[in-house]
């Protein structure tokens, strides 16, 4: 799985960026896999995200998945 398709997974409601980092790495403690995202990756991924029209902001600031047709 990608960090994009992970941060999807875990952007089930709106919330902050730093809520939805917090989420991220709770589940990367959970997994067995060796290696560890840094925030740094975790922010390019997601503005990758926002680039590509996956998501978005809502009127509150908080991020959201995009409503893609």
């Amino acid at each position: 799985m990608t960090i994009g398709s992970e941060i999807l997974e875990e952007l089930r409601d709106p919330m902050s960026v730093s809520a939805l980092w917090e989420r991220y790495r709770v589940r990367q403690r959970a997994s067995a896999r060796s290696r560890r995202i840094t925030f740094d990756w975790f922010s390019l991924a997601l503005a990758a995200l926002y680039a590509m029209g996956l998501v978005d902001r809502s009127v509150d600031g908080y991020l959201r998945r995009a409503h893609v047709s």
